[in-house]
């Protein structure tokens, strides 16, 4: 057991603090937890391409369907950010063994968090019919719905699990667990969707059993990891209570994120199946390449916590300085693909013609704006390091309220007097990035020029 130990030394003052081994370290922490982030969207990525073969309502039902399952999962992101902090601050300080009790703590909370959102199976009809489903678009959304939501418990538990591996810097696992995990999905949603001829839901079942393939892949290493340093396995309501309350500020900022992103899926199917349909196709491609840039974020998050937790303030800096490039470079180098990519991509995701075209603007238009969001991100990812939560928390709230707002007049009174689907759906996605990610981007921005947020 004792070869199992984790090796992680760092030296805050040490003399690679030049710009190049900075980055290294930044892209070495970086590629391997994009494996990690890209499983959820990966899943509905998949199911996308082989749903939308099925028929536009069926896509349409999707987009309904995955937004609630990404909605719900993604409420619960504070488990892998709010442990990553947690882990690397104390392991900054010397607190090995204190910082795996953090990580058990945080994969008990997954555990009863996931048991509780699995009963959204109940209540998927009314919640399908809430986000605009109708007719025969609203029973594909919930068969889709009812099946994926039973594999949240797993999908939770791979956060927690991977806020471990993050703040020990060990995140190569996470990257095998990620390839692997969209193989098995990919694979069954082939031999349920296409050949046994499920159906939307034989979609959903296959990512079901993805999901709790890679919790248990990830939560085994972890537990001997843990009791190797001598932490307790056993569930301990204080440091569970103490894990909510960490993540209670971010899970405020992951809801404000959230509503704005479903206020936008609303407004979508207002505009109709096709634009909800190409809606689906560039919000499941957006979410993939996201976590690209969400990548390099937590590769700063992780390194300035650790740094924090040593008490070095330039070094944490200094970082926050590299990271930002790191994201404005890499999110300019994905726009220019995204966009590119967005011109052809529309074959992938539905036959119908008018559905490519729309399908085609809307990742064109977001690929302009790729490079302030990957600033943005850095920057988010920094701050979630810092453990400046509730500066995060309340700005995101007040961004999202304002984008919703402006959002729902667009829909109701700007939109119908619009003369196509074309312009609708430019106008729909340069919103969204215009103020609610240049909105995100503002207050991060001036937040990290002072010092206030280093604790």
């Amino acid at each position: 057991m004792h070869g199992m130990r984790v090796s992680v030394h760092i030296d805050p003052s040490s003399a690679d603090g030049n710009s190049r081994t900075v980055n290294r370290r930044i892209i070495a922490l970086a590629l391997p937890t994009f494996g990690q982030l890209i499983a959820e969207p990966t899943f509905v990525l998949i199911d996308t391409a082989i749903v939308g073969h099925i028929g536009d309502t069926a896509l349409a039902g999707l987009s309904i369907g995955s937004t609630i399952i990404l909605t719900a999962v993604g409420l619960c992101v504070f488990l892998a950010y709010s442990t990553t902090a947690q882990v690397a601050h104390l392991l900054g300080a010397g607190h090995r063994r204190e910082g795996l009790q953090a990580g058990i703590d945080g994969l008990w909370l997954a555990l009863g968090i996931g048991i509780v959102l699995s009963g959204l199976f109940a209540g998927a009809e009314p919640l399908c019919q809430a986000l605009g489903g109708k007719g025969a678009v609203l029973d594909q959304a919930v068969a889709y719905t009812r099946a994926i939501v039973l594999g949240a418990p797993g999908m939770l538990l791979v956060y927690a699990a991977n806020g471990i591996f993050r703040g020990l810097q060990k995140v190569r696992i996470t990257l095998i667990a990620a390839v692997s995990g969209a193989v098995m999905d990919a694979v069954l949603d082939v031999l349920f969707v296409i050949v046994l001829h499920w159906g939307i839901a034989g979609s959903g079942i296959a990512t079901l059993i993805a999901q709790w393939y890679m919790g248990l892949f990830l939560v085994a290493p972890a537990i001997l990891w843990a009791r190797a340093d001598g932490a307790s396995l056993r569930p301990r309501i204080a440091g569970i209570a103490a894990a909510g309350g960490d993540g209670l500020p971010l899970f405020i900022r992951t809801l404000a994120i959230r509503a704005a992103m479903v206020a936008t899926v609303a407004c979508a199917a207002r505009m109709g199946t096709s634009v909800l349909a190409g809606f689906q196709a560039v919000n499941s491609s957006w979410n993939f390449a996201m976590n690209m840039l969400d990548s390099v974020g937590i590769a700063g998050q992780t390194l300035v916590a650790t740094a924090l937790g040593a008490g070095s303030v330039s070094r944490a800096r200094q970082l926050t300085r590299a990271t930002g490039r790191a994201g404005l470079v890499t999110g300019a180098i994905i726009g220019v693909v995204f966009a590119i990519v967005g011109l052809f991509a529309g074959h992938l995701f539905s036959p119908t013609p008018h559905v490519q075209i729309l399908i085609a603007v809307g990742m064109v238009t977001m690929g302009v704006f790729f490079p302030l969001q990957g600033w943005m991100m850095a920057i988010d990812g920094i701050l979630i390091g810092a453990r400046d939560y509730r500066y995060l928390a309340g700005t995101c709230t007040l961004t999202a309220v304002v984008y919703i707002a402006l959002i729902l007049v667009l829909a109701s009174i700007v939109t119908p007097i619009m003369p196509n689907d074309l312009s609708r759906t430019a106008m729909l996605w340069a919103a969204f990035n215009v103020v609610l990610m240049g909105g995100r981007g503002l207050f991060n921005g001036l937040r990290v020029r002072s010092d206030v947020w280093m604790k």
